[in-house]
């Protein structure tokens, strides 16, 4: 069974998703797990990070505080299961337009610089999450001098 079958699957049976074809829950589910990849890749997911995250998760996929929080806890155990950030890339739709995924990389900036400072391995994975999405350096650069602490800036016109 191929990876993203088996993430599929491992999402329907841990979460309670549908299966078979990407829902716009799977999507939500896949961008708040790369958003959790970043926020992690110290190994911690501190206090700030988590408090961004909230934020940018009520703001985009999320009703309200509760479901931002339930997504996030999702995902935090979805991208527990995932080996790698391109598993979790090869959940977003395919056609996703150059501003979503620029909105989505500059939501991953501002995930890394939450707690103060944007780490060595944060951003080499933001800008490797830039290149899977498809991204020129200048969209990731960009993406990277728009955000603001709570991605207010993000996916703004260039």
């Amino acid at each position: 069974m191929p990876l993203l079958a088996r993430l599929r699957a491992y999402a329907a049976e841990a979460f309670g998703t549908a299966g078979g074809g990407e829902s716009v829950d799977d999507t939500h589910l896949a961008a708040t797990a790369l958003l959790v990849h970043i926020a992690r890749v110290d190994g911690v997911l501190a206090p700030a990070e988590t408090e961004r995250l909230a934020r940018l998760v009520q703001r985009r996929d999320a009703a309200d505080a509760e479901a931002a929080r339930a997504l996030i806890a999702r995902a935090i155990a979805f991208d527990a299961e995932t080996r790698d950030v391109a598993d979790l890339v090869e959940m977003m739709p395919h056609g996703m337009d150059e501003a979503e995924r620029t909105r989505l990389v500059a939501m991953a900036w501002a995930v890394a610089a939450a707690d103060g400072a944007v780490g060595e391995f944060e951003e080499a994975l933001v800008w490797r999450l830039g290149a899977l999405l498809g991204l020129e350096e200048a969209a990731v650069r960009w993406a990277r001098a728009c955000r603001e602490p709570d991605g207010a800036n993000a996916g703004g016109a260039r």
